[in-house]
């Protein structure tokens, strides 16, 4: 309903109107962006119908579907590779958005997160998780929960595989301590985002777009709407071929398990993806 909001998607780039949320004077503003594979088409090859869009080369879709509210439900993704995360949103009633990551829990298919949310994640959640089984080369395979697959109720959903010097996902465990843990990717990463999943620690999410040297102190939280500044005091370095964090704070290092997702800053093989 934010006619003023973002206004129109282009061939290279997206426009945004007068929103003070988007557009407001002397304001700065970062955006993140993935390309996906041009119109969407119809994939009825599941149980589940989808309209889909997939950049088969970046392992990235985007999707919308009718939920049936039937567990057990096959939705194709088009990815052609298992995914490592994915976000879906219920589109007609208020609701979280659901993660689902491979590196929480093993990969268990009913164990997810919430992006708008800093709580721990929600384990073993049985018919109240999103996935029957874990999402495989194919399908993703819905619970009947109505945060992914409520009956008659409308959904987009973003899905990402794991792609060789260009994106990754999967976990680490914080040490509480200055010298923190160095996650490995293979790449240099243009945009990291992590997140505590036995802590109310926020979304955590650099990129060298704000932090041009390290260390990496310009953070914000995809969770709330605290100001880049408020987020200074948790500094990471981007390194060629990963990221570590420099910091014992519980907002970024507490001990336990946190989940990850990186991009590359400069994907060598598939410098035409990003």
């Amino acid at each position: 309903t934010d006619t003023n909001g973002l206004t129109a998607f282009g061939s290279d780039g997206f426009t945004v109107g007068s929103d003070a949320a988007y557009n407001n004077s002397s304001d700065t503003y970062v955006a993140w962006a993935w390309k996906a594979g041009g119109s969407a088409s119809s994939d009825s090859s599941g149980d589940i119908t989808v309209s889909r869009s997939t950049n088969s080369a970046s392992k990235f879709t985007i999707a919308t579907w009718t939920g049936n509210g039937v567990s057990g439900s096959t939705l194709p993704h088009g990815l052609g590779v298992a995914p490592a995360m994915t976000f879906i949103k219920k589109l007609d009633a208020t609701s979280a958005t659901n993660v689902w990551h491979q590196g929480n829990n093993n990969g268990d298919p009913d164990s997810f997160g919430e992006l708008s949310s800093t709580a721990s994640w929600y384990q073993n959640q049985g018919a109240s998780g999103p996935y029957t089984v874990k999402p495989d080369a194919t399908n993703l395979t819905l619970t009947a929960y109505g945060q992914v697959n409520g009956s008659s109720n409308t959904y987009v959903g973003y899905f990402w595989a794991d792609v060789e010097g260009m994106q990754k996902f999967g976990s680490f465990e914080g040490n509480a301590n200055n010298d923190g843990p160095f996650i490995y990717t293979g790449f240099r990463p243009r945009m990291v985002f992590i997140k505590s999943v036995d802590t109310t620690a926020p979304w955590l999410v650099w990129d060298t777009a704000r932090n041009t040297f390290n260390p990496a102190n310009k953070g914000l939280a995809w969770n709330d709407s605290a100001a880049e500044s408020d987020y200074t005091g948790y500094p990471a370095d981007i390194l060629s071929n990963g990221f570590k964090l420099r910091s014992s704070n519980a907002t970024i290092n507490a001990s336990g398990t946190w989940i990850y997702g990186a991009w590359g800053d400069v994907p060598f093989k598939y410098n035409n993806t990003f």
